[in-house]
C-alpha cells in the first residue's frame, strides 16, 4: 500500500456547484434557500452555506505571500510568534516591578504599564524597570495624554542610561487623544499637535511606536466588525495626515502608529477582519509615497472584548476568550491580551490572572500557532469574508474621510452614535435571544447568586472624575448588563420567587416547553420546579400551591392547550400567576378567558422578565 500510486478520488466524479445546489432544495423540501440557509450579517453582505474552488476566482488576496505587500498574510515570513502581554496598573513603581518580574517567569514577554502622570519622574523610572532587561521584552506604557511625551522623554534618558541598543527595544506609548475624547466627550483634538515631538523623541527607536489607535473602545462598546475597522482606518489616516502635514516624513510617520485592535466572539470574522485591516491600511500608507514599502505594515495588538463579559457564570468568559485570543493568533497579530474571566465585577486577582496568561500559552506551547503563518490563508470561506469586511470597512472609511476626517466625526458625534446604535441593537438582539450569551440570556445556572459581586464600572487610569461631555461619548454597558440588573434586582429583593412547571398531555412536548420555560424564568434569578407529569390540572394545581409556587406555567402540546389552560388558569383562582408555555392557535380564546401570560421564542425574553418582577416583587 505504501508504494501504491493510486490515486482514490480519481474513483469519484467531480461534483458541480450545481449539483450541490439542487441537493440543497430536495433537502429543504420547498424552503426558501435565501431565508433558510443564507447568513445576513451585521456588516451588512450576506454568507453562503458552502463556499468553493471557484468563489476565490478574481480575488486578490490569494495573491500575495506573507511579508510581503499589502501585508494581507500578515508581517511575518517565518513563523506566526506574537507577543504575551499582561498589563500592570501602576499604584506603587516598585511593586508593580515586583509582579513585572514575576510576570516575565511565568511565560509573559510583553508588559503593558498604565502610569499616573502625577507620579512621574527619573526615579520612578528607574524603580518601575529596575532589572528588567528591556531589549528582552516588549514595553508598553499608558498615561495621561497631557504627559505622554514627558514620559517619552523619561524612557529615552533612561535607556540611553542604562546603554541599550536602539534598535533592540520594542513597545509603545499610548497617545491617542482621539479615544480620550469618545470616552470623555471633551474636546482636546489640540494635544494631536504634540504627535510630532513625540515622534521626533522617539525617533531612534525603530521597534518602539508612540501613536495609538485604540479601536478597542469601539469593540468594548459593541460596535459592529466593520465599524471598528472602518473608522480605526480613518483614525490612523487622521494622525498620518496630521503628522506628515506637520512635516514628518511619511515612513516616520507611519512606523510610529499601532493599533490596538479589540477581539469579538464572531470566530471566522475576525480572522477575516485582521487580514483585511492589514490589506487596506497598507493601500492606506501606501497613497503618501513612502521611500520604503515597509512602513505600509500595520502594527497590530489585539485585546479581547469586554463587551461580551458576563457576570453571572462568568467562568464561561474562559471559553469566549480562548476563542477570542485563537482567531487574533490565527490571523497574525503581533500581540495579545487576554481579559481576565473575571473582569467584569472585580479587579483580576493572581488566579484569574494566570489562567488568561495560561489560555495563549496553550495556543503557543501545545497547539503550535505560532510555527505556521496565516494558516488561514486560501480558505474558501475566510478569503471571501476579508473581501467582503475589507468593501464594508473600505465604504465606511471613505464616508468619513468625505465628511472632514475621524476629528470632525467624533466632533459632531457621528461615530459615538453609530457605535451607540450598535450597542441598542446588540442589546436589543440579546433580550430577543437573536444573540445568545451563554450563562445570562440562555441556559442560565439556576442556583447561582452573584453574593457580593457587582457590575464594575470603567475607571480612568489617570485618576481623574467624571466631568460633564461637551458631545456624545461611547456607551459601554456590556451586553449582559441588563440582564444582571434584572437578576440582581431579584436577589436584593429578598423574594425569590418559584416557578411551578405543570406538565401535562403529549410527553415530547411537556419536556420541551417544560425545559424552555425552566431556561426562560432562571435568567431572572427565579427558582424552578420542574415535574415529570400530572394526570390532570387539577392535581397539578394542588401540587403547585402545596409547593408554595408563585408561578404556575402549564407545559402540553398546542393542540392540547384547549383542553388544558382554562380549566388550570381557573382552578387556580388568582393565588399564583399563570403562564401558558408556547403561542397555541387558542391564544385569542384563551386571552379572552383573562388568561395575559405565554413565553414562546418570539418573545422579549428581557422586557417580558421585567414585567414579571414588576408583578412579583412588589
Amino acid at each position: 500500500m505504501a508504494d501504491s500510486k493510486e490515486k482514490l478520488f480519481s474513483d469519484f466524479p467531480a461534483v458541480t456547484t450545481q449539483e450541490w445546489m439542487d441537493k440543497i432544495m430536495v433537502d429543504l423540501k420547498g424552503a426558501d434557500y435565501e431565508k433558510k440557509l443564507v447568513w445576513k450579517t451585521n456588516e451588512g453582505f450576506k454568507v453562503k452555506p458552502f463556499y468553493r474552488r471557484e468563489d476565490l476566482e478574481g480575488l486578490k488576496t490569494t495573491e500575495g505571500l506573507p511579508g510581503q505587500y499589502p501585508y494581507i498574510r500578515g508581517n511575518k515570513k517565518d513563523d506566526n510568534t506574537w507577543f504575551v502581554r499582561q498589563d500592570i496598573r501602576v499604584d506603587n513603581p516598585a511593586e508593580a516591578n515586583a509582579k513585572a518580574l514575576d510576570l516575565l517567569n511565568k511565560g509573559i514577554d510583553s508588559l503593558g504599564f498604565h502610569i499616573k502622570a502625577k507620579d512621574l519622574n527619573a526615579d520612578y523610572i528607574r524603580t518601575l524597570l529596575k532589572d528588567i532587561c528591556c531589549e528582552c521584552v516588549e514595553l508598553n506604557f499608558k498615561t495621561c495624554q497631557r504627559h505622554t511625551v514627558e514620559l517619552a522623554k523619561l524612557l529615552t534618558e533612561y535607556f540611553k542610561e542604562k546603554g541599550y541598543d536602539p534598535e533592540k527595544l520594542q513597545g509603545s506609548l499610548d497617545f491617542d487623544p482621539i479615544s480620550r475624547m469618545m470616552k470623555k466627550g471633551k474636546n482636546v483634538s489640540g494635544l494631536i499637535a504634540n504627535a510630532k515631538e513625540l515622534v521626533e523623541v522617539m525617533a531612534p527607536y525603530p521597534k518602539f511606536r508612540c501613536i495609538a489607535v485604540n479601536s478597542l473602545a469601539l469593540n468594548n462598546a459593541g460596535a459592529y466588525i466593520y465599524q471598528e475597522l472602518g473608522y480605526a482606518l480613518a483614525w490612523g489616516n487622521e494622525y498620518l495626515s496630521r503628522l506628515t502635514e506637520a512635516g514628518v516624513s511619511a515612513d516616520l510617520a507611519a512606523k510610529k502608529i499601532k493599533f490596538n485592535f479589540g477581539i469579538s466572539s464572531n470566530y471566522f470574522m475576525e480572522i477575516a477582519k485582521f487580514r483585511a485591516a492589514r490589506m487596506l491600511w497598507a493601500d492606506i500608507v501606501n497613497e503618501y509615497h513612502p521611500a520604503c514599502q515597509c512602513a505600509c505594515q500595520m502594527a497590530v495588538h489585539a485585546e479581547t472584548s469586554s463587551f461580551n463579559l458576563t457576570l453571572f457564570d462568568a467562568h464561561v468568559n474562559l471559553l469566549r476568550t480562548q476563542t477570542e485570543a485563537m482567531s487574533a493568533a490565527i490571523a497574525g497579530v503581533d500581540s495579545i491580551t487576554v481579559t481576565p474571566f473575571d473582569k467584569a465585577y472585580e479587579t483580576p486577582n493572581d488566579f484569574s490572572e494566570r489562567i488568561a496568561r495560561n489560555q495563549q500559552l496553550l495556543l503557543k506551547e501545545e497547539s503550535h500557532l505560532n510555527r505556521i503563518v496565516d494558516p488561514a490563508a486560501g480558505s474558501y470561506y475566510i478569503e471571501n469574508l476579508t473581501v467582503s469586511i475589507a468593501k464594508q470597512a473600505w465604504d465606511l472609511f471613505l464616508q468619513t474621510e468625505e465628511a472632514g476626517g475621524m476629528v470632525k466625526a467624533v466632533l459632531d458625534s457621528s461615530v459615538q452614535n453609530a457605535v451607540n446604535s450598535s450597542n441598542r441593537a446588540r442589546h436589543e438582539a440579546v433580550s430577543k435571544r437573536k444573540e445568545i450569551l451563554l450563562g445570562t440570556n440562555q441556559y442560565p445556572n439556576f442556583n447561582e447568586t452573584a453574593g457580593e459581586k457587582a457590575p464594575l464600572e470603567h475607571a480612568c487610569c489617570c485618576g481623574h472624575g467624571d466631568e460633564a461631555g461637551e458631545f456624545a461619548t461611547l456607551n459601554t454597558d456590556r451586553a449582559a448588563s441588563e440582564f444582571e440588573a434584572l437578576r440582581l434586582e431579584t436577589e436584593h429583593s429578598g423574594k425569590r420567587p418559584k416557578a411551578f412547571m405543570l406538565t401535562i398531555g403529549n410527553l415530547a412536548m411537556r419536556q420541551a416547553r417544560a425545559q424552555f420555560s425552566c431556561n426562560f424564568l432562571a435568567c431572572a434569578g427565579y427558582e424552578v420546579i420542574d415535574n415529570l407529569g400530572f394526570p390532570t390540572v387539577e392535581e397539578g394545581i394542588e401540587a403547585a400551591m402545596k409547593a408554595n409556587a408563585d408561578i404556575v406555567v402549564l407545559c402540553s402540546s398546542d393542540d392540547e392547550y384547549a383542553e388544558y389552560a382554562i380549566p388550570a388558569f381557573k382552578a387556580l383562582n388568582g393565588r399564583a400567576m399563570f403562564i401558558v408555555a408556547g403561542a397555541p392557535a387558542c391564544m385569542d380564546e384563551l386571552k379572552a378567558a383573562g388568561i395575559e401570560n405565554f413565553i414562546h421564542v418570539r418573545c422579549n425574553v428581557l422586557e417580558t422578565l421585567k414585567e414579571y418582577n414588576k408583578k412579583l416583587l412588589s
